[in-house]
């Protein structure tokens, strides 16, 4: 199976996490990993699972407003015109025949509502995506991070778990 895993990141907390995942999934696909600004506008038929992972920013997706603010926090200082909301929205609607699992990243606070993978996979089910996993959150200490521990090796089971065949 060939996979993409598409991300968003300020602090490269999710960029960390996005390469974590891909390595538990290289198991049973053939995985590549792609920054949100350099995703394709359209995703390949060859391709058999999308899988996308962004920050939570006020309790969703990111918006420009609030990778902006995250800049002046010290994130990624490159113009950021496009997120994994921005992506997903310009994705063509209808049946979209790759399977589709989202994450994110955000801090470690219990009872927090909101989560962009949530966020995101009900967009995938409005652009046509029929097949999709629950949402995976994992944490951050902070707004900066760094990651909490343990969270690359969940990134990596949950990675394997989403090309991982059938239980014998």
């Amino acid at each position: 199976m060939r996979a993409l895993v598409i991300y968003e990141t300020m602090f490269g907390n999710t960029r960390r996490i996005a390469e974590a995942v891909a390595e538990g999934m290289r198991d049973g696909a053939r995985v590549d990993v792609v920054d949100v600004t350099d995703a394709p506008a359209e995703v390949s038929p060859e391709v058999g699972l999308v899988v996308v992972g962004g920050p939570t920013h006020a309790f969703s997706m990111s918006r420009y407003s609030t990778r902006r603010e995250a800049a002046h926090r010290g994130g990624r200082v490159a113009d950021l015109p496009r997120g994994i909301r921005d992506w997903l929205s310009e994705l063509p609607s209808g049946e979209q025949p790759q399977a589709f699992a989202a994450f994110d990243t955000r801090v470690d606070m219990p009872l927090m509502p909101g989560a962009a993978s949530r966020s995101a996979t009900r967009a995938a089910r409005r652009k046509g995506f029929t097949r999709t996993v629950d949402p995976e959150s994992f944490l951050v200490e902070g707004y900066e991070g760094p990651l909490v521990d343990g969270e690359l090796d969940r990134a990596r089971a949950w990675g394997h778990s989403l090309t991982a065949g059938p239980a014998e």
